[in-house]
């Protein structure tokens, strides 16, 4: 063993061959690439442990161990001695340090910025509107709006269209989220109706994205639906994960007007179990499905859309030979998606909603789709129909209006009713309701990693729905 507690490269089999068939089970459910993920964090959690078991010892070159009342002299007796009684501990610590891993590779993949050489300087002023016959009272009060578009086209200079974007959004005081990219740009802002008009007006006579007033999808709300304005420049205008230049927007599914789409999704309900080869897909995250959905939709279990695509490399079987209708709130990351879905080569045919839910409510508020629409601001979500069909965290009543949780260290969505809330019961789960407790109490507590409850715990993090 090396000095700092690293197990040695023959041993490393050893530990790995004597685990539980549990965690052989996860192993097997991960991608190449996560199981290499996965493998690090057990080798390192393993060291680690073996490690704080290491006794000092005065004489020079000699090692020892102490665990369970024994003492251990060979590193191989220590090592069985671990792999045989701690397993279960080190499956618990190897999954909390994955998951830790995992955030964080997608944290700076996230907020990580091209690596390219800043282009000189371009002259941005003639993409501004010109706001001189309107009031700052117009533009910062008043009825608004809440904007959501995407265009995938092909940007030389992000980094000018990102500055371009940035100045134009703050002249018209809105607030919310831009994504640039070389494969386009994706937006969802708020502002006052005069505002809103204004930068839609500017997106469309840009000569780059080519965008009509019908690209955008409109919702009352207003600046104040976001905490603030935030642009930049990324790899993907939608974090799938994937490098856009190996799976491109160009690879999409047919798209579906909303009438189209509606009359597909009519004749498969019409069918009903007789329909075994059609799957209506719903590609978002499971907390946005869980408040509104289609009815009778294949809604993935996953947290996040980077998911997406491991979760259709475990359940490739279940696309094969089916026609695939899928679905998104936009439409964005159907484009995405739907490219990644065809490139596997399995299915039928791929179809894709053309305008995301937002467009198809906009023609029938009161058709397939039930419940509410899951959006990414401060509102949480949006409805054009009464149907509940989630229900509250605690007591199971019809419930599908989310609160963040309540303890500090969590930023997980939760559903609980009014009358759950106004007992107290405001965490995600009882993990959280105990820590928040603790916290709130002034008991000292240590920094935790978000999400770290029973909720991320008890859930898969690549269903298995084959």
């Amino acid at each position: 063993m090396a000095s700092d507690g690293a197990p040695c490269t023959e041993f490393m089999d050893l530990e790995l061959d004597t685990s539980t068939s549990t965690r052989l089970k996860l192993e097997s459910q991960l991608s190449v690439t996560l199981r290499k993920y996965y493998s690090f964090c057990r080798r390192k959690t393993f060291a680690a442990f073996v490690a704080s078991k290491r006794k000092d010892s005065q004489k020079e070159g000699l090692a020892s161990w102490c665990c369970c009342g024994q003492n251990f002299s060979e590193h191989s007796a220590i090592h069985k001695h671990v792999a045989r009684t701690h397993d279960t501990e080190i499956q618990q610590l190897t999954q909390s340090d994955y998951e830790s891993l995992l955030n964080q590779l997608e944290e700076e993949a996230e907020t990580q910025q091209l690596n390219e050489k800043e282009p000189d300087p371009v002259d941005i002023s003639s993409w501004i509107p010109n706001t001189s016959h309107i009031s700052e009272e117009q533009l910062k009060r008043g009825p608004g709006k809440v904007l959501l578009y995407y265009c995938y086209c092909q940007v030389q200079d992000p980094h000018t269209i990102c500055t371009w974007q940035k100045t134009l959004c703050e002249k018209l005081h809105l607030t919310g989220k831009v994504r640039v990219a070389a494969e386009g740009i994706n937006g969802t802002v708020g502002g006052t109706n005069v505002a809103t008009e204004l930068y839609i007006e500017a997106m469309c006579s840009h000569p780059l994205f080519k965008m009509d007033k019908e690209d955008f999808k409109t919702s009352d709300g207003g600046a104040e639906c976001f905490s603030d304005l935030r642009v930049g420049v990324y790899k993907e205008i939608v974090p799938m994960g994937v490098d856009p230049g190996l799976i491109s927007y160009q690879l999409a599914g047919t798209h579906l007007e909303p009438e189209e789409f509606h009359k597909e999704v009519e004749a498969l309900l019409t069918k009903g179990n007789l329909c075994d080869d059609t799957i209506l897909l719903d590609c978002r995250n499971f907390y946005e499905s869980k408040i509104g959905q289609f009815t009778q939709c294949l809604a993935p279990n996953i947290r996040k859309f980077s998911y997406f695509p491991d979760y259709v490399d475990q359940n490739i079987e279940l696309f094969r030979d089916k026609k695939v209708l899928m679905y998104c709130t936009g439409g964005i990351r159907c484009e995405r998606g739907s490219a990644y879905l065809r490139s596997k080569d399995v299915c039928k045919e791929v179809y894709q909603l053309k305008g995301g839910i937002h467009k198809y409510l906009e023609r029938f508020p009161e058709g397939f789709y039930r419940g509410k629409l899951f959006v990414f601001d401060e509102r949480y979500a949006i409805s054009s129909n009464n149907d509940i069909i989630s229900d509250c965290r605690y007591c199971s009543s019809p419930w599908d209006q989310y609160e963040l949780c309540s303890t500090q260290f969590c930023c997980q969505l939760v559903l609980s009713c009014l009358s759950c809330r106004q007992n107290g019961l405001t965490a995600c789960c009882p993990t959280c309701q105990t820590k928040g407790k603790t916290h709130s109490e002034g008991s000292p507590t240590a920094p935790q990693h978000k999400e770290e409850c029973e909720c991320t715990d008890g859930r898969p993090r690549i269903p298995r729905d084959v």
